[in-house]
């Protein structure tokens, strides 16, 4: 399991004050970022380096509590299924480290980034991925 800490900002929140739903979606990118680039794989040599990109498919989350400006919250980012050509991440979002207030999943395609066709997991994305499975 990888963990990402960080707080909510003001821009982050709607005009009640409370975190903007699709912004939800944005703390769980910003924790598979840091992810990645905590095992070396960083987004910027991805897009730049490889041969293939790794696009978001399905996303789905559910919002279990309000979350507001300055609220200390941990993203909790596990692999729930690996296939051949995808994988999928399970998130959990905590305020102050035990209010649960989100979940849900997002599933990533391996795809060529010149035919756009669904290519295998690269070796080293793969090793990755299955260390950090449930």
């Amino acid at each position: 399991m990888f963990e990402y800490n960080t707080s909510i900002k003001m821009h982050e929140t709607d005009a009640a004050g409370v975190l903007f739903f699709a912004n939800q979606f944005k703390l769980v990118h910003d924790a598979y970022e840091a992810f990645l680039e905590s095992q070396g794989f960083a987004i910027k040599d991805l897009l730049t380096n490889t041969a293939f990109l790794l696009p978001i498919v399905h996303a789905e989350t559910d919002f279990k509590a309000p979350l507001r400006v300055g609220d200390k919250v941990v993203v909790r980012l596990k692999v729930k299924k690996t296939g051949n050509t995808s994988f999928t991440l399970a998130h959990e979002i905590y305020k102050d480290g035990t209010l649960l207030t989100g979940a849900g999943e997002t599933v990533h395609v391996c795809m060529d980034k010149n035919s756009a066709a669904k290519i295998p997991l690269p070796a080293e994305l793969m090793e990755i991925i299955c260390r950090h499975s449930s």
